[in-house]
């Protein structure tokens, strides 16, 4: 199963006591204010303005009402009934234009917003350490940069923008009711301090609710990735029924959570469905015995427009009712998103960084301490020397830290202790991308992309002209592969590619890119000797007069190099060239004995 998001809320089993905006809260919406939205202002306050002249039409509608009332009670006058009619339909042909122009521009604006805020975290992103990576699942990711981000536009550009059509509505219709009837809308009021108050309990349920939906939705997604990534050893090993439990114990948790969040929001209309009945009951009752009663000057068409004004005022209540509670959910979604950038990179420029250094220069480990935990050290003191324009390899049992070695001369970690170098500079003290720059790597696991054989080939090198890929391609072996494949796509993550044709994908990336530092993780490993044959052929092309760097498992391939170090556990054991260590008969003599069958001697 995925490891837990550290930037998401823990359950708890209670809700805590807390206001319905948290400190947190106001720094998150100024946040978004500042960042996203405020650079819209204009465009806000022409939204704003469309949204309040929407709010007077319903006034508008009352006073007309009232009027067409009088007539048809009193006047009796058909040419002022046409007009009264004439104008209400104006002023709804109105409301209509301005619900067409609210969304289209609303969701403009938080398009723009949604836009900028993926750009920005997909940056932030690329800035991270790979440890961040390494510890963060991917569905945490995708659900932030996809499903939070997402959610945050739809309530900014649609769910806020008809809120504040409500209540714009709200407000209008309440002052032209207070002003028209003041007794009658003092008596109504007094129900809005239970709405309230109801709202906010149920908006710290909600709050709760919906954080633990975000963690159960990423654990869906990441069940889901793993299960499709790993399809392949699901069919051989016949666990469907394994996955697709799984995955329904997912779904499961989804919908109980669902459900408790629908529970808790569901209280709230109920409760403003009682509180307009009991309002509905009074202005009856006492706008009646105003109307019968000598003492006050109301007539029926006035209480008929009130209780008009009322049904409008209930209506879009309970929609702001019900957006208090979901903006509760959009809070959680701003608050995990945002919290992506408390995540800082570690590896970052010196500054004093330089970018010339002397990459045919020897790479060296001096007295390096390292851990993937601090308190749990993979190397202490370890000290190397990778001559340049040598081929040397690192050998050794699995988990005695050979890929380590190549991620710290690379700098995607920094050492606890002891420095790395190239030449007598400090990787530390080298630019990032101009110490990248000068690497090469072929790795086992590389990236393929569903595109065409060529097209992953110019992914090192974007602006490659198509002879500098095909020459890459054909130094690489590939010619033949893609004479058959052409420009088909070679499937999710290479599918449709054999394990030798991935790596040899990989090595002519590394020819493209023309680097004087090669590094080979594992680049060989688990091919069958004709595969391999043809891969170290191209090997051979591609380190020659260039510094190189091999992690090996499968022995056969080190033979040849310069000098080889043996780790175990972290600690250098032995090095030398392959016949000096197979005269020490030590752990590499032991390891070359144990594969010597596959290698066909």
């Amino acid at each position: 199963m995925t490891a837990p998001d550290t930037q998401s809320p823990a359950p708890a089993d209670k809700p805590r006591r807390e206001p319905m905006f948290t400190p947190e809260d106001k720094a998150n919406i100024a946040w978004f204010w500042r960042g996203y939205l405020r650079e819209k202002l204009p465009w806000l306050i022409v939204v704003f303005g469309m949204v309040i002249a929407q709010g007077f039409v319903y006034q508008q509608f009352l006073r007309l009402t009232e009027s067409g009332l009088r007539v048809i009670f009193d006047s009796g006058t058909l040419r002022d009934l046409v007009v009264i009619c004439a104008a209400v339909f104006g002023v709804f042909a109105f409301r209509g234009v301005m619900s067409y122009l609210i969304p289209r521009v609303s969701v403009w604006i938080a398009a723009d917003a949604v836009a900028k805020l993926r750009r920005e975290l997909i940056h932030h992103l690329m800035e991270l350490d790979l440890a961040f990576f390494e510890h963060t699942p991917p569905a945490a990711m995708i659900q932030k940069l996809v499903g939070q981000v997402e959610g945050l536009g739809n309530f900014v550009g649609q769910t806020t923008v008809k809120a504040g059509r409500d209540i714009a509505t709200v407000v209008i219709v309440s002052i032209y009711l207070a002003y028209q009837q003041p007794l009658l809308f003092a008596s109504a009021a007094i129900v809005f301090p239970v709405i309230i108050l109801t709202m906010q309990l149920v908006s710290r349920k909600v709050k709760l609710v919906q954080a633990q939906t975000e963690n159960a939705m990423r654990d869906y997604i990441s069940t889901i990735d793993e299960t499709m990534s790993g399809m392949r050893t699901v069919k051989i090993a016949g666990q469907e029924e394994v996955e697709e439990d799984r995955l329904v114990k997912s779904t499961s948790r989804l919908r109980r959570l669902t459900i408790r969040r629908n529970a808790a929001q569901a209280v709230i209309l109920p409760c403003i469905d009682f509180a307009a009945a009991f309002v509905y009951m009074l202005v009856i009752g006492g706008g009646g015995y105003m109307v019968i009663s000598p003492a006050f000057d109301v007539d029926g068409a006035a209480i008929i427009a009130f209780l008009i004004g009322l049904v409008l005022i209930f209506d879009p209540g309970r929609r702001i009712a019900q957006f208090v509670v979901s903006l509760q959910g959009a809070l959680v979604q701003l608050r995990l998103v945002r919290g992506l950038y408390d995540e800082r990179a570690g590896i970052v420029d010196a500054p004093d960084a330089v970018s010339e250094f002397d990459t045919g220069a020897d790479l060296t480990l001096d007295n390096v301490t390292f851990g993937y935990e601090p308190d749990r050290p993979l190397f202490r003191d370890l000290s190397l020397t990778f001559g340049g324009g040598q081929v040397t390899a690192i050998v050794g049992p699995t988990g005695s830290g050979k890929t380590t070695i190549l991620s710290l001369l690379g700098r995607l970690y920094d050492p606890i202790g002891g420095t790395v170098r190239i030449g007598d500079i400090p990787v530390n003290k080298i630019r990032i991308s101009d110490l990248r720059q000068a690497f090469s790597v072929v790795a086992q696991d590389i990236v393929i992309f569903n595109s065409s054989i060529l097209d992953n080939i110019r992914y090192v090198n974007p602006d490659a002209t198509d002879a500098e890929v095909r020459a890459a391609a054909e130094a690489a072996e590939l010619a033949d592969v893609i004479a058959e494949r052409g420009d088909l796509p070679v499937g999710p993550k290479g599918a449709q590619l054999s394990g030798g044709q991935k790596q040899r994908i990989a090595i002519a990336r590394a020819f493209l890119r023309d680097a004087p530092i090669i590094l080979l993780d594992e680049a060989t490993s688990a091919l069958d000797q004709k595969t391999e044959d043809k891969v170290k052929r191209a090997l051979g092309r591609l380190a020659r007069g260039k510094t190189t760097i091999m992690v090996a498992h499968r022995l056969s391939s080190v033979i040849d190099a310069d000098r080889i170090y043996v780790l175990e556990t972290g600690a250098l054991v032995e090095q030398g060239t392959h016949a000096e260590l197979l005269a020490k008969n030590g752990l590499y003599a032991q390891l070359f004995d144990s594969q010597k069958q596959s290698y066909g001697n």
